[in-house]
């Protein structure tokens, strides 16, 4: 198992709502935290017990040193060090029904370099996550696809991001190829269907694309899922939300657990659900072990 992606610095502020434009709102600083889509699901891997690698770039900086010092912390090894910029960083604010909302300021993790793959031995796995963060710059996704085209046994699964409408239609295009999973939410999804189609035709639109699974989570809903143009729902979990910070990476994390060890899809679907609802109750973005 490969993780491909960003280890980002989350601060988390607690505000009743966003601000509109002009406005001044009150907010509770909560935490100063690691997360990234990519350091999410790699402690997510790790909690349900599955080993993996974390291709995260760690920079120079006030927000690396952060970054550096709690992947030490947790074990993770550090795969690349690039000493030219800082780690990305973003102010999380969390509303008060847990809903979240991002100001990200871009970093090292914005300028992948071929020469980060050749310290891998790419052959060596069989499942790779790969967040759609990563494909938004054309140059980053130029090298991600490339390495990645050289072993077309990889199993990827890509995780749409809430950035999914800034990646050129042609980065996806090159992307969705048969044996590629599609994960997002229902907002993710809907950006790559029509403007009049349902979530549920949108995902067998892709499905007949890729031929593999397609998932879309719905929240307290649960999930739903294609496989094979047959289409089911898996429920969720009732849980009290703190923060959704996380959730989707955690459940990209549970589905790949589930899969690399070999359960049927709707289980490791609902390992996923239970993941992630376990990751929403809490303020950490992440389920880290320690």
């Amino acid at each position: 198992m490969l993780v491909i992606g960003a280890a980002y610095v989350d601060v988390v502020v607690n505000v009743q709502r966003l601000p509109q434009s002009g406005e001044d709102v009150a907010g509770e600083w909560r935490s100063t935290q690691v997360g990234g889509s990519a350091f999410n699901v790699q402690c997510a891997l790790t909690y349900a017990g599955v080993a993996a690698d974390l291709l995260a770039p760690v920079g120079q900086g006030e927000h690396a040193t952060i970054v550096r010092e709690t992947l030490r912390r947790l074990g993770i090894p550090i795969l690349v060090e690039d000493t030219s910029v800082d780690n990305g960083w973003d102010v999380s604010f969390v509303e008060a029904n847990g809903e979240r909302a991002f100001l990200s300021i871009a970093g090292v993790e914005r300028r992948w370099r071929a020469e980060w793959f050749k310290r891998l031995t790419l052959a060596e796995y069989d499942y790779v996550y790969l967040s759609g963060y990563e494909l938004e710059d054309p140059q980053a996704a130029k090298v991600i696809l490339a390495a990645l085209a050289e072993h077309p046994h990889l199993q990827i699964l890509f995780d749409t991001s809430p950035r999914i409408a800034h990646i050129d239609p042609a980065i996806l295009q090159q992307l969705f190829r048969p044996g590629v999973i599609i994960h997002g939410n229902l907002a993710e999804i809907a950006q790559l269907g029509s403007a009049t189609a349902s979530y549920q035709e949108t995902a067998q639109q892709l499905n007949a694309l890729t031929n593999t699974l397609v998932v879309v989570t719905l929240d307290a809903g649960g999930a739903y899922y294609v496989e094979h143009g047959v289409a089911r729902t898996v429920p969720g979990e009732t849980v009290r939300v703190v923060n959704s910070i996380g959730a989707g990476d955690t459940h990209c994390g549970g589905l790949l657990a589930g899969l690399a060890t070999g359960e049927p899809t709707n289980v490791a679907i609902q390992r996923a659900n239970h993941l992630a609802s376990l990751v929403v109750n809490r303020q950490a973005g992440a389920l880290t072990v320690e």
